[in-house]
């Protein structure tokens, strides 16, 4: 499974749930039909989404299986995911790539080696994507910009992305 999101709490009172998305775009976790929801990543439930909108960069979505806040409200906290095989390619070239939602999570240090901390989640900007990066021992954030004169290596299987940035700039 792919984690493609999180559901963050109800909406409303008829079943209606806000989900802060892990997807390039805040509406991509409505291309898929079913989705399988858990706290634990082992033990899944699957879903499937009715309507939605989209509302302050989160998804409102209806469930087919919950109808009043009461139920919605049982799954604040629940991670959203879909299972790898449903992803499409990662382009069309055959190049190698990586979803955001594998990047949420790996450490990110700097080109002297130092860590910054982990990536929090990613956003766009317009003129380029963002990590936000969650500083070591802190609460605070860091903005990174994705791009290639910043980002130096992405190693998905040893969980870190290098960079050449330092804190505070």
């Amino acid at each position: 499974m792919v984690v493609l999101g999180r559901i963050a709490g109800p909406h409303g009172i008829r079943g209606q749930i806000k989900v802060i998305p892990f997807t390039e775009y805040v509406d991509g976790l409505m291309e898929y039909p079913v989705w399988c929801l858990s706290r634990d990543e082992k033990n899944w439930q699957i879903v499937r989404p009715a309507t939605f909108f989209i509302h302050d960069n989160l998804l409102i979505v209806t469930l087919t299986e919950y109808s009043d806040r009461t139920s919605a409200s049982e799954l604040k906290g629940l991670l959203v995911a879909v299972p790898r095989s449903q992803l499409p390619p990662l382009s069309k070239d055959g190049e190698d790539g990586y979803y955001w939602t594998d990047l949420i999570g790996i450490s990110v240090v700097n080109m002297q080696g130092e860590p910054l901390g982990t990536v929090a989640g990613l956003f766009e900007t317009g003129a380029n994507d963002v990590l936000r990066v969650r500083l070591s021992g802190s609460s605070k954030d860091e903005l990174i910009p994705f791009v290639d004169q910043v980002i130096r290596q992405v190693d998905l299987e040893s969980r870190q992305i290098t960079v050449d940035w330092e804190l505070g700039y």
